[in-house]
């Protein structure tokens, strides 16, 4: 019973070839070994299946034809998983040897109550420099990475966050059958702040664990921090991500804030060239907003209904975001703007 899997690692690919083999590398040498893996490729062009296959036969590969989305693609590794929990790894990652067990052990410590657990990201090429402690949402509308560009060691202390980045995240498989998957409206993008937002209105909690160290290159896939894909994309999902999880006297209360954050994104990424990407993103979010009520949580297709029965998953998401769940996110998001200014300064 000792070799028995308590993890799945999912990785989803996209042309991303030249960082395979550091991230399973990497895999093959933790401490904790109780894993599989299962590498979901959006139609590669770059011989990515190839490789892994002739190389890491050890991974198995789930291989379509075209890009159907990180969502899509991390869905379908959740629905795979047979394991008690799911690592979900971006490809352009290298994992230190203790990463994977830091992680499962903050998880089994948590207790039932601890939805995911995400690693402490730091720069691939710069390893003294954060690249994620924690992801954070806060009162301006605005989703952040703590601690971008600072130095890691200032964050050492294990806390609670508002949601994990899933570039290196462990997550309790069971909860998605409460909470739901992620939505695959979204694309990428902002999908990890949604699902744990899901999570802490059910009560969850989701935690930073810095024990488990993790070099990212970051946007391996999009190809630049800032472009004219990603801005549009996290624009439409940030609005609509923040319609279908506030109720309407949440949004009225957060109105002139979120109006606030949204002319100052505008004026910055106008100066950067991409003012019209990012209103682009706008329109769009407000069309996939219209005809969900506020707060009402995603709209889940047929076809994801079909795939959560089919991988044996409770077929009907419960409701969550009561007033007192709401209370306390609201109280997150105004304490979000302390760690906003940190990163900041």
């Amino acid at each position: 019973m000792t070799d028995m899997k308590i993890v799945t690692v999912v990785i989803p690919n996209f042309n991303g070839m030249k960082y395979l083999e550091g991230c399973l590398s990497s895999l093959r040498k933790q401490t904790e070994q109780r894993f599989e893996t299962i590498l979901v490729d959006n139609g590669s062009e770059d011989g990515s299946v190839e490789y892994v296959r002739t190389h890491f036969p050890e991974v198995h590969v789930r291989a379509y034809r075209k890009n159907t989305g990180f969502c899509h693609a991390v869905n379908d590794g959740i629905l795979l998983a047979k394991t008690p929990y799911v690592f979900l790894l971006n490809n352009d990652t290298v994992l230190e040897e203790t990463a994977l067990g830091a992680l499962v052990r903050a998880m089994e410590k948590g207790g039932s109550r601890v939805f995911s657990c995400c690693s402490k990201l730091v720069s691939l090429t710069d390893p003294g420099k954060m690249d994620d402690a924690g992801d954070f949402f806060c009162a301006l509308g605005w989703a952040f990475a703590r601690g971008k560009g600072k130095s890691a060691a200032r964050y050492d202390r294990q806390e609670a966050c508002f949601a994990c980045c899933a570039a290196a995240a462990l997550y309790r498989r069971e909860v998605f059958s409460q909470i739901g998957l992620f939505d695959e409206r979204h694309f990428a993008y902002l999908e990890d702040i949604d699902v744990g937002w899901r999570a802490r209105l059910a009560g969850y909690t989701n935690l930073y664990v810095p024990e488990a160290v993790v070099r990212h290159a970051g946007s391996a896939t999009s190809g630049s921090r800032y472009n004219a894909f990603k801005v549009e994309k996290a624009a439409r999902n940030n609005l609509y991500m923040i319609h279908k999880n506030m109720p309407p006297w949440q949004l009225a209360l957060n109105a002139p804030l979120f109006l606030t954050g949204t002319l100052i994104k505008l004026c910055w990424f106008s100066g950067k060239g991409f003012g019209r990407a990012y209103c682009s993103g706008l329109a769009q979010g407000l069309i996939m907003s219209a005809g969900i009520s506020p707060g009402r949580g995603p709209v889940w297709s047929d076809g994801m209904k079909a795939r959560r029965k089919k991988a044996g998953m409770p077929g009907k998401v419960q409701k969550s975001g009561g007033l007192k769940a709401c209370m306390k996110v609201q109280r997150e998001l105004w304490l979000g703007l302390k760690p906003l200014v940190e990163t900041w300064r």
